[in-house]
């Protein structure tokens, strides 16, 4: 399987006593598809996991599987601290039907790389299905380290890995050690110099709302090799992943940014905190300004 093109890990909207709510799902699938948007991953950090239980979370991505209808593919969150509970996951996601699963380092445990890989090919023998690997050291705690990524080597499953470091210098090792895995961007502030060395997919929290902006970039980038164009794009296109990224209030900021499309996202589930008045509206002239740019970029194509 390739992983190519722009990837959302979808948000979960919740009414206001943080139920799900189905209409505004549909909504959000109807969006991104709609707009072009290559793939959809549930269960991923902007979705909410981690504040779910087992049932809501196989629930949800039975869910997304049923409205999608085939359109695009559906890659699954495994993400749990214990290997069994991720190969529980992980089966559940085959159940569905689900394309791919996603594979990340279980959180808190700071695992070894023999550690990491181990978990994951336990996970791979389980369900043997395609799957995104998912380094994001900043909330694990660790990297899959070349340890990891060589013992990974083992299966052909393993075909794409998010890279979510912000380390540069790992977006040259694996651009350049591991070209069977398929690069894919999670760090937004970096994907210009991801798609320079060679990375064909972008897993972006804010194509939520924004999927024309995060599409043309990776167009101009990806499809048309237009580096100047890409770089205009971009820099229109950083100050909103400033915002995101500022004051631990990406998932709020997300669905806020879902709010201003007319789809109610809800608050994020506690301990989050929607955002107060100021972030609302400072987020909100950001998108805008950011919108009106890319418009321009684009010959006024929206």
């Amino acid at each position: 399987m390739q992983f190519e093109g722009i990837w959302t890990p979808v948000v979960t909207p919740y009414k206001e006593d943080f139920s799900l709510n189905e209409p505004a799902l549909k909504e959000v699938i109807e969006l991104l598809i709609g707009a072009g948007e290559h793939g959809l991953i549930v269960a991923g950090t902007t979705g909410e996991y981690y504040a779910q239980s087992f049932e809501e979370r196989v629930e949800l991505a039975r869910m997304m599987k049923k409205l999608i209808k085939g359109r695009v593919p559906l890659v699954m969150g495994t993400g749990a601290i214990r290997t069994e509970d991720s190969i529980e996951y992980a089966q559940a996601a085959k159940e569905i039907g689900a394309d791919a699963i996603l594979v990340a380092t279980p959180p808190y445990a700071v695992p070894t790389g023999r550690e990491i890989a181990l978990h994951a090919l336990a996970i791979d023998r389980a369900v043997n299905m395609p799957v995104m690997l998912y380094n994001y050291p900043g909330r694990m705690g660790v990297n899959m380290d070349e340890e990891t990524l060589d013992r990974l080597g083992r299966s052909p499953n393993f075909c794409g890995i998010k890279e979510s470091s912000g380390d540069i210098n790992r977006l040259h090792m694996i651009g350049r050690d591991y070209p069977h895995l398929g690069l894919l961007c999670g760090m937004d502030d970096q994907a210009l110099e991801f798609f320079a060395w060679g990375a064909r997919g972008w897993v972006c929290a804010g194509s939520n709302f924004a999927p024309e902006a995060h599409i043309a970039l990776y167009s101009a980038c990806v499809l048309e090799g237009d580096f100047t164009k890409g770089r205009s794009i971009m820099s229109a296109m950083m100050p909103l992943m400033r915002v995101l990224e500022q004051g631990g209030k990406f998932i709020q900021c997300i669905k806020h940014g879902l709010t201003m499309r007319g789809i109610d996202a809800g608050p994020p589930r506690r301990p989050l905190q929607p955002l107060n008045k100021d972030d609302r509206r400072a987020l909100e002239e950001v998108i805008r300004t950011m919108n009106t740019a890319i418009a321009a970029i684009e010959g006024g194509k929206k």
